[in-house]
């Protein structure tokens, strides 16, 4: 901050040292009404939840990529990488990665 000024409140995501933000997941939480109330750590929590998903998930999926000898991570790598793994497979386990690039 520039002198003569205080900071205000760290934002949550910052705070909780996250990448996903706090705020757009308590917005989608609110907007699809799962609950009358929400008590304030749960999208704090959630985010976390989703930011190590998407981690472990794009992790396996680079691991499978080198394994094949490829550069990048594909929509195949990781449909791979994620039935390939005995707890992610579970999870996802109804879930369809759809092969084709959005935008093309």
């Amino acid at each position: 901050p520039r002198r003569g000024m205080q900071a205000g409140p760290a934002p949550r995501t910052a705070r909780a040292e996250l990448s996903f933000s706090v705020s757009w997941v308590e917005h989608l939480l609110r907007e699809g009404h799962y609950a009358r109330r929400l008590s304030p750590s749960a999208p704090v929590f959630l985010a976390a939840v989703i930011q190590y998903l998407t981690a472990k998930v794009l992790e396996l999926a680079g691991n499978e990529a080198c394994k094949s000898g490829r550069r990048r991570i594909t929509p195949e790598l990781v449909d791979m990488a994620v039935h390939n793994n005995a707890l992610l497979s579970g999870f996802f386990g109804a879930t369809t990665i759809s092969q084709v690039a959005p935008g093309r």
